[in-house]
This record gives structure tokens, sequence and C-alpha cells, in this order.
């Protein structure tokens, strides 16, 4: 999620305070992400550093407004516009499982199915959470959507990670490494290039 991008977008409605844009961000994500307000003013600042937003210079603190410059219009159309990155995010999820693969005495089997009820739990609450969205709280709605389709794709994926650790063969005593993760990475990177 990239605050800064966020930010622009709820000061192409208008010039605003800090306090507010956490406020706004916050409802607009159904309160999903939770945003300090110390990083609010910190992107803010950098923002203003850059030339995307203006303050009101004569204003201290939670009262000082902002209000998007047309530079700041530019790259928030530009960032709309791009498609999301090919590289694969870093999911602290799929880096356990990984890790864990190397960790004597851990049984990775244990661990994936222990990822996946909670996950499966917290599909289920988003679920809930899901049905009390009113119908005009699009956005909400969105937002709820898309983190129960992002939870169903990582139980997908520890179901399929699931099949292959019972599948794959113990290594043997002394045998060579797998791969490293990050030649794999490299090697994913160059196929999606080819598409």
């Amino acid at each position: 999620m990239s605050i800064r991008h966020a930010l622009l977008a709820l000061l192409s409605e208008g010039p605003k305070y800090g306090l507010q844009l956490r406020q706004d961000f916050e409802a607009r994500t159904g309160e999903v992400w939770p945003l300090n307000v110390g990083q609010v003013y910190s992107t803010l600042q950098r923002l203003e550093r850059d030339g995307m937003v203006e303050s009101d210079d004569e204003a201290d603190g939670a009262q000082r407004g902002f209000q998007i410059t047309a530079a700041g219009d530019d790259e928030l159309r530009a960032w709309l516009q791009a498609p999301a990155g090919d590289v694969p995010p870093r999911d602290e999820l799929v880096i356990k499982v990984m890790v864990a693969l190397a960790v004597p005495g851990i049984e990775v089997a244990e661990l994936v199915q222990a990822h996946r009820r909670h996950l499966v739990e917290l599909m289920q609450r988003y679920t809930r959470l899901k049905e009390d969205v009113a119908e005009h709280e699009v956005a909400v709605a969105l937002v709820m959507d898309a983190e129960i389709y992002r939870i169903d794709g990582l139980i997908r994926w520890l179901d399929s990670a699931d099949i292959r650790l019972r599948r794959a063969p113990r290594p043997e005593p002394g045998a060579a490494p797998p791969p490293p993760v990050p030649a794999l990475v490299r090697r994913a990177r160059r196929l999606g290039a080819r598409t």
C-alpha cells in the first residue's frame, strides 16, 4: 500500500489537515489498515519536499493544512494508471514457510496447517464483517472483498504447499541444499518478462 499515493488521492478532493487525512484514510479502507498520525506527517513532509503538496506555512502542527499541487496530481494519475509490479511481494507468511524449511526440528507441514487454520478463521471474520457493510459503503465493501480474496489466495497457496511438502522426498543427510530463493526469484522474473 502506497501511503504517499493514498494521501495524494485524499488531497485531490481538496485541502485537508494531517489528522483529517488519517481519519479519512482509515474510513476509506474500512479501518483495515490503521495509519499512525506520525506516519501521515512524515509522508506529508516528504511530499512537500518533493513538490507534490503545499502547506499552509502560517499554521502549526495539527492545524496545518495541505493541498495537492499540479505535480502531485500528475504523480497520482500516473500511479493509478501504472500496472502493479511484477516482482513477487514480500509476504511474511511465504517467508516464514521458506525459512522453516531450513530450520532443524520444525515440522513444516504442521506450521502450514497452523497458519491455514488462522487464515480460515480470519476469512470467516471478514465475511461476517462484510455482512454489516451498508450498501452505499462501496469502498469499505471493496476493501473487505480484496482482503477476503487475498486470504483465500494464501489459503490456496498453503494447500498447494502442503501437497508439495507431502510429495517431496526427504533430503539425504549431507546432500547439497536446494538453490537459494533469490536465484529462484530471478528465474521467475525472467519467465515473467517473456510473457
